[in-house]
Formats: C-alpha cells, structure tokens, sequence
C-alpha cells in the first residue's frame, strides 16, 4: 500500500485485505479442495497482496482491477511475471470486461457489488474462494430452516455447494470496513432436481420471496408483475395445496423447482 500510494477509500469501497494469515490461507482453500489453479481469477486486485501468494501456487493469474492507478501499479510491481506470460493485468469493472477461460477464483471482492460479481462467476462453473460480508456469506450458504435461508440461499445452491470456511474481522483490512466479513469456498455441481431456464426460476424465486412472509399461494398471486407470469391463478389451481399453503422460507430448493416449472407450464410467462 505504501508503494503503491494508497490508504484505502471507504467511499470507493476500497478495504484492502492486509492481514497476512488470511491472506495465505485464502488460496490454500481452493489448492486443498482439490481446485484446479491452471489459470485463477482474482477480482479486485488492489495492491496485489493476494495476486502475490496466488502466483505463488497458479500457473497462470489474471488479475481484473477496476482503479486506473493501482492497474498501474500492478503491471509495474508485477512486470516481471507479466513479461513471463504468468500474470495478465485486466483495467476495469469485473461486471462488464470479458473474463478469461479461468479454472478457479479466488478473490477479496469489493462488497459493493459483490453479489452480482458472484452471478456472474457462479454460472461458470469453476471452484471460487471469495470475501463478502458475513451476513451476505451465511445467508448465501444457509440451508432450509436456517434463520438465514432465503432467495440467495438458493439461487447460489442452484450452481454449487457453498460453505463459510472463516470468519473475517474488520481489522483484517484497511481501512476497516463497519462490518464483519467472512470467506466463501463454492463448488460448482448440477442440482439435483430439474428446473425451467434460468433465467425464469431465478425471476421466479426473486418474485416470491419479496413476499416471503405471505403463503406461497398469495406470494405467486401478488407478485405476477415481477415473475412475468400472466395467469398466476392458474399456478394455484394447479399445484399442490400443502405447498401454496406453506411460506418461501420452507420450502427446499426442488420443492421451488417442481413449482417453477408448474408455473413455466401453465402460468403463460411472459404475456403481461
């Protein structure tokens, strides 16, 4: 950081990752799940405390860094390895620059767009070790039941197993960010139940649990205009009662499977 200039910028969302032991364990957890480490991702690569210890084990890093300075920092501290071809120094926002023919990600992702940085990987279906915020890693995680478990929980399931490997304090960082962070492994795997396109059960899980406190009945009812559904009511007449009497939160993945594909079928998606 200091050669680089830099203190961190909360405003910029900026909290570098700085705690030596976390950032040593952080590709151990993909090496030792077995992740192949031919070519690792690394989004946000700030000073390249991380990109360092993952040359260290990679074959072959590309390292995407949004800020303009610190991309020009890394292709000089790094100049070495990118002459070697080991290192590729991507400038931009990880939400829109072509992302390379990775085999793993391991990555300290700026919170701020963490989750749709994580629907872009996910879909890859590559190993990913990633920060975010602990809230945001135990909902993502959770399992049916869990006080947590939500829409998050199972769209992330639908690409992978997903666990918590370690807890992330504040002062892990510079500067601290307000909140606790924890460390995500992800192993991508097909469900076990079919589904319709994603596109339209992702939708159709948003779409229900904005009203997860209401039965499922209700939530498919209320919520067409989110789901592009243009005959909720027949979703209803047709499924099963027990399950339109029960609320998002209890229901297992398959479970939202077998009703948006019932709802792909017979609600007229896409009519309103």
């Amino acid at each position: 950081m200091a050669r680089a200039g830099v203190g961190g910028d909360p405003d910029r969302d900026q909290h570098f990752l700085v705690d030596d032991r976390v950032l040593d364990r952080l590709p151990e957890y993909a090496r030792k799940h077995d992740a192949d480490l031919t070519h690792a991702l690394e989004i946000g690569a700030g000073t390249g405390a991380l990109t360092d210890r993952l040359l260290a084990v990679a074959d072959r890093v590309t390292a995407v860094e949004r800020d303009s300075d610190l991309a020009a920092f890394l292709r000089e501290e790094f100049a070495a390895e990118i002459e070697a071809g080991r290192l590729t120094v991507v400038e931009g926002d990880a939400l829109n620059v072509d992302l390379p023919d990775f085999t793993a990600s391991v990555s300290n992702l700026p919170y701020g767009v963490s989750s749709e940085i994580a629907f872009r990987l996910l879909p890859e279906d590559r190993p990913l070790v990633l920060t975010f915020q602990r809230e945001f890693a135990e909902r993502m995680a959770a399992g049916v039941g869990d006080d947590e478990y939500g829409r998050l929980s199972v769209a992330a399931g639908h690409y992978a197993d997903v666990e918590v490997v370690e807890p992330v304090p504040p002062e892990a960082f510079a500067p601290p960010p307000a909140v606790d962070s924890a460390v995500v492994r992800t192993t991508p795997r097909d469900p076990d139940y079919d589904a319709p396109e994603t596109d339209f059960f992702l939708g159709f899980l948003k779409a229900v649990f904005t009203q997860r406190r209401k039965t499922m009945r209700n939530a498919v009812r209320n919520t067409a205009h989110i789901s592009g559904l243009g005959d909720p009511d027949a979703v209803v007449a047709a499924a099963d009662e027990d399950l339109m009497g029960r609320r998002a939160g209890d229901l297992t993945p398959a479970e939202f499977a077998q009703l948006a594909t019932l709802a792909h079928e017979v609600g007229e998606p896409g009519e309103r």
